[in-house]
């Protein structure tokens, strides 16, 4: 029982590799087909400075248009459009 379980297993953690190597695959091989498209979003930079009673002050830095990848994964050293459009505050601790 137990060793068709972990021969199961293994197959599994087979199959999702190979399913995410494939994936990322084609997604590098229509970026680089479609001419590595690239856009900009506009990000809302914040400051996070911890205060006294585990309070938090947010400063508003300003926004930023970043440039990001249109593709699923990062690409080119860019984060994926669909991820900076989801997240368009972002924070940094002091």
């Amino acid at each position: 029982m137990m060793r068709w379980l972990m021969r199961w297993l293994q197959r599994a953690v087979i199959v999702l590799a190979v399913v995410f190597v494939a994936s990322y695959g084609g997604d590098f091989a229509v970026f680089k087909l479609r001419g590595s498209p690239q856009s900009t979003v506009t990000v809302n930079r914040y400051l996070t400075i911890p205060l006294k009673g585990n309070k938090q002050e947010f400063d508003f830095l300003g926004s930023v248009d970043v440039p990001c990848s249109i593709s699923l994964f990062p690409q080119a050293g860019q984060t994926p459009c669909w991820q900076l459009r989801r997240h368009v505050n972002q924070g940094t601790t002091l």
